[in-house]
């Protein structure tokens, strides 16, 4: 693997119009962060996660420990019969270039079992509307090494983080390496 393969890059989406909207699949449903939810967030990203240490201090340095807030934004995938499927959080941060608060699509897990079952455009759908509640537009952190992820977050209308891809050579080298991969046309209108 070369250093151009994994390289960690920002993706922005600059309003919520036109959000694609995905249902679950049969068999399966969505739930809120109820108490508790912080360990099946640890089993699910220890399970899914090739890049990143997961630890349980990570959820409290990434998350806190408000439930009201967390029940709020934490989104949980399960099976019919309460089996942890997936995560994903509408989360926020300050943006560096406007004063307001951009929403945060943040820490998105299919567990290995239920991959490629169409797990994740609903769960971004879900996580997308709370976003678009909240804030004015939204941003995530990701890596080129995750492709599939990747070409999901295109198809809802991230693209590159301008400011990076102008300012990074490898952000830019790893963007044409996923390009590569996917031939993705949104992707290509920012990296001619």
């Amino acid at each position: 693997m070369s250093e151009t393969d994994n390289v960690g890059v920002r993706m922005v989406r600059d309003d919520f119009a036109d959000l694609p909207q995905h249902e679950l699949p049969p068999g399966y449903r969505l739930r809120t962060y109820e108490v508790g939810d912080d360990r099946t967030w640890t089993d699910l990203h220890l399970a899914a996660e090739p890049y990143v240490d997961v630890t349980p201090e990570l959820f409290v340095r990434e998350f806190g420990t408000d439930h009201t807030v967390l029940s709020d934004r934490m989104f949980f995938v399960e099976t019919l019969d309460g089996e942890p499927a997936g995560s994903i959080t509408g989360w926020w941060e300050r943006d560096r270039h406007n004063p307001t608060e951009r929403g945060r699509i943040h820490w998105v897990v299919v567990h290995p079992a239920h991959q490629r079952r169409g797990l994740t455009k609903p769960m971004m759908t879900r996580a997308m509307q709370r976003l678009a509640r909240s804030h004015p537009d939204a941003m995530l952190g990701t890596s080129t090494g995750r492709t599939w992820a990747l070409k999901v977050y295109l198809d809802f209308g991230f693209h590159p983080d301008p400011d990076e891809l102008a300012s990074r050579p490898e952000v830019a080298a790893g963007w044409r390496g996923v390009q590569a991969r996917l031939n993705h046309p949104l992707l290509a209108t920012y990296l001619r």
